[in-house]
């Protein structure tokens, strides 16, 4: 077993997620993962925001990744950004999972449950959990340069 899969992954939706992210859940469990669930936990309509936010600060507070879902994964991207320490990725195929990982070390993916396909989605999760950061010394320093930004010190 891999040491990503011995880290928890935080998930979070909104009504428009909920049904793919039940399905990830069962992906997740398929490959071995941990995770813990922070809603929706039913499909009645609810906002993104607040759960949006409780998975990344939960995420940045303990170091693990988390998967946000809802109808385009536009808005909870921009939630989850405005936590300090994440670097949440809206991706929409398998390459821009492979990127968010390997180029911009992204620690929360946000999915479109109105854009992609369930299968789509597990495609993408299974890429983005697999990509490691390339380490590479200009994604190295332009992750650092994110962060700096996130500290309002970037000239």
């Amino acid at each position: 077993m891999d040491n990503m899969k011995l880290k928890k992954i935080i998930l979070g939706s909104d009504h428009a997620g909920f049904e793919l992210k039940e399905e990830i859940k069962l992906f997740l469990k398929e490959l071995g993962y941990k995770f813990e669930d922070l809603g929706a936990y039913i499909k009645e309509p609810c906002d993104y925001p607040k759960t949006a936010f409780e998975v990344a600060e939960k995420a940045a507070k303990t170091g693990s990744f988390g998967i946000l879902m809802c109808g385009s994964g536009i808005g909870e991207a921009i939630v989850a950004n405005k936590v300090k320490g994440i670097r949440a990725a809206n991706c929409f195929n398998e390459y821009t999972a492979k990127m968010a990982r390997e180029h911009n070390n992204s620690n929360i993916l946000c999915l479109g449950a109105r854009i992609i396909s369930t299968e789509q989605a597990k495609n993408i999760t299974k890429i983005w959990l697999s990509a490691d950061f390339s380490k590479e010394e200009r994604h190295i320093r332009r992750v650092k340069q994110i962060m700096q930004i996130e500290k309002k010190t970037c000239k």
